[in-house]
């Protein structure tokens, strides 16, 4: 499987960032590079010839915005990772005696490159950083940010301190430590949990919603592994700390639950996202396996039900948001939970994981993701995260130590998966031997020595869970509705469906066009009227994947662009720019239709989203042709963006009193065209609603003023 992506890559793809696996190309999301792929799956020809590919192609003094996060776990990590392993094979005399540490050196050249985001008053880095401007040079487009979130500034530690300690040079690891401590400082004292989004001038929280998944997953993965990698306790009492109020407030067996930092008993929404598939392995490497066992197995039968882990399902295991982009950390856990018991139970969680990419994500270039779990309908991206984890885990998984050509237990995994040594620990481990546990990794073989049924008895009563396999009763559910109880949250969210309405003539509010929504940008459901603007112009290039070559036609109107060839949100950002005030999407794949395909948010690139601020619809092909057939005729349409509750003239029933009268002679006032006008005069019934006030506006601001030639009054019909 491996061999299928990787090879499909460089056959399509390389130099770009991405392949796309279903048009057989690549794509350059200009926030990360070619990565090397350590030489765990014992492809070492391959990873020889990566090597030499990357030091040969691969440059950094480039003017694109990157994310620092993003750049940071794959790019860097991807650096050091290689260079690690490139080192080990010249170490055994086998191969790669022409090595001399260039990938460590240009490692060191991307963490200059990326130490302007962290001159900020607080210690907390930029979002995002110019790779040759950094973020204060006009030039850079870049460094107005305010806000990042929990994760992009403390998952940097791992990659930051290794390459201090791997160059000599300490100011890496000094600059990701004091973000690191920042985090620490701000944190709620009164719960010990930290929001998903901080100021990163003053360090005040942005949203104060406190989980484990998207928004700081692995700020708390990062503090873990820091003291299994560097050897210093402090980041394991600061784990230690936030575990506890994990475990007391977040933890809701199986589930785990946003809640509210400075309130944490209540519950902020009644859904979960798929990135929190983590925590059961990172529970593992704590020692604490009871709640790591149910939580995976919650998840397991999450997958049972609909062939992968949506991007977000309910407390009820329904789907929330229908993406799957071949995310790894459900094969991650089964890892870690396999190793820790050696029940071969998660022998057969990980054979289903390989079954079902295979059977609902291979494609003859690549694996695809998943647009919607619901439909099965494929994506065309497969992001270098599904190559860098996903297929590591699964080799692991079915491997055994003798058959790697690493002594694994020698490496921590960065959060992107890639491999360093613990070695480059400077701490000894603590002599006390009264607080040795606190300070040591669990061993499964002395905590729970041939035992394997130990974790099938937690297992069991939660086998049922989502009805998959056996009539649902009613005894196994019960804490559910006692959850949404205590939460107050509704038990179902569904995506809000929007509108593209168009309201200038000749459609005058009868064309209603169905549409998505976006997880970013402006919330179109908290706008009473919605967004009206005009739409006279499609993206130039049509996809916005590029620089916009028609922003003086865009500015101050709504712009068309079609799906594909990037992210939604550099499409939006590039749009937003270019001084459009709103941006409609039209699906690429040709003939789907809200009637036939459900609806889905789209989602953002991995990066913080504050910074989008316009609205942002997605329409389905067949309704993109409509809105694409009036442009062309009519050459400029007049569009309302809004909630489809919202939408105008929806009650048929209430009528609209429209009067005509005719301008007699003296009705002009003095210096106006003496000629006959009708004008339209219009009248609230008793029972109009709001819905006909909307509308009769509308209509008044989209009226015409007609002349005629001078006619009798009193003859005029």
């Amino acid at each position: 499987m491996f061999d299928h992506a990787y090879n499909s890559y460089m056959d399509y793809a390389y130099p770009a960032d991405e392949l796309m696996p279903l048009s057989c190309r690549g794509r350059m999301l200009l926030n990360c590079c070619f990565v090397c792929f350590e030489q765990l799956l014992n492809k070492l020809d391959e990873f020889e010839e990566a090597v030499k590919k990357t030091v040969r192609d691969v440059r950094f003094d480039n003017d694109i915005v990157v994310s620092v996060f993003e750049t940071n776990i794959r790019v860097l990590g991807g650096l050091l990772g290689a260079h690690v392993m490139a080192d080990v094979l010249k170490q055994r005399g086998e191969r790669m005696q022409w090595y001399r540490d260039e990938l460590l050196h240009m490692a060191k050249e991307l963490g200059y490159h990326l130490l302007p985001a962290f001159n900020t008053t607080s210690g907390l880095p930029y979002p995002r950083v110019n790779l040759r401007y950094g973020v204060v040079n006009p030039l850079s487009r870049t460094g107005t940010e305010s806000d990042t979130c929990t994760a992009c500034a403390g998952t940097m530690i791992l990659e930051f301190a290794a390459l201090s300690r791997l160059s000599g040079d300490p100011i890496f690891e000094e600059h990701a430590r004091k973000a690191m401590d920042v985090l620490w400082e701000k944190r709620q004292r009164g719960s010990d949990l930290v929001g998903t989004v901080i100021n990163i001038h003053n360090g005040d929280w942005v949203r104060r919603d406190s989980g484990v998944g998207a928004g700081i997953d692995s700020y708390y993965e990062y503090l873990m592994k820091a003291y299994i990698l560097l050897g210093d306790k402090v980041y394991l009492n600061r784990f230690n700390t936030h575990y506890s109020a994990i475990m007391k407030y977040i933890s809701q067996p199986p589930l785990l639950l946003n809640v509210h930092m400075h309130n944490p008993t209540i519950n902020v929404r009644s859904w979960m996202d798929s990135l929190l598939a983590f925590f059961p392995g990172l529970q593992v490497l704590r020692g604490d396996l009871k709640p790591a066992i149910e939580t995976h197995e919650m998840l397991y039968q999450v997958t049972k039900q609909h062939n992968f882990l949506p991007e977000a399902f309910t407390t009820e295991f329904r789907v929330h948001w229908g993406q799957h982009p071949l995310r790894p950390e459900f094969a991650e856990s089964t890892y870690f939970l396999y190793k820790a018991t050696g029940d071969p139970y998660y022998l057969k969680v990980g054979q289903s994981i390989v079954e079902k990419l295979n059977t609902h994500a291979r494609v003859p270039c690549g694996f695809a993701a998943v647009q919607d779990v619901r439909t099965g309908t494929h994506e065309d991206r497969m992001d270098s995260f599904f190559l860098a984890e996903m297929f590591k885990y699964l080799y692991l998984l079915f491997s055994e130590k003798s058959q790697l050509p690493i002594n694994i237990d020698d490496y921590i995994f960065t959060t992107e998966a890639h491999l360093l040594p613990v070695s480059l620990s400077t701490t000894q481990p603590p002599s006390h031997e009264d607080d040795l546990f606190s300070y040591s990794c669990p061993s499964a073989q002395t905590l729970f020595p041939n035992n394997p049924t130990f974790a099938k008895t937690i297992r069991d009563s939660y086998k049922y869970l989502t009805g998959v396999g056996k009539a649902q009763q009613a005894s196994p559910v019960r804490w559910l509705k006692l959850v949404a109880e205590v939460s107050q949250t509704p038990e179902h969210e569904e995506v809000v469906p929007l509108i593209v309405q168009l309201i200038s003539p000749p459609f005058l509010g009868r064309t209603v066009l169905t549409a998505g929504s976006a997880k970013f940008g402006m919330d179109l459901t908290k706008q009473e009227h919605g967004v009206r603007n005009l739409l006279d112009f499609t993206s130039v290039p049509y996809t916005a994947c590029g620089p916009i070559e028609n922003a003086v036609e865009l500015q101050g109107h709504i712009a068309l662009a079609l799906r594909g060839d990037c992210m939604f949100a550099a499409k939006a950002r590039r749009l937003q720019e270019a001084g459009a005030t709103g941006v409609i999407f039209i699906d690429h794949r040709e003939g789907s239709s809200s009637a036939e395909t459900p609806l889905f948010q789209m989602v953002g690139d991995g990066e913080l989203t504050d910074d989008i601020t316009v609205p942002l619809v997605f329409l389905f092909s067949k309704e993109g042709a409509t809105l694409t057939a009036a442009l062309q005729e009519h050459h400029n349409v007049d569009v309302l963006l809004l909630p489809k509750e919202k939408q105008i003239g929806k009650e048929k029933s209430e009528k609209l009193n429209i009067k005509f009268r005719l301008a007699k002679e003296g009705d002009f006032a003095e210096g106006e065209t003496e000629s006959t006008t009708i004008q339209l005069v219009l009248q609230q019934s008793e029972t109009d609603t709001e819905t006909n006030n909307e509308a009769a506006s509308l209509m008044r601001e989209n009226q015409e003023t007609c002349s005629s030639p001078q006619k009798d009054p009193e003859s005029s019909p």
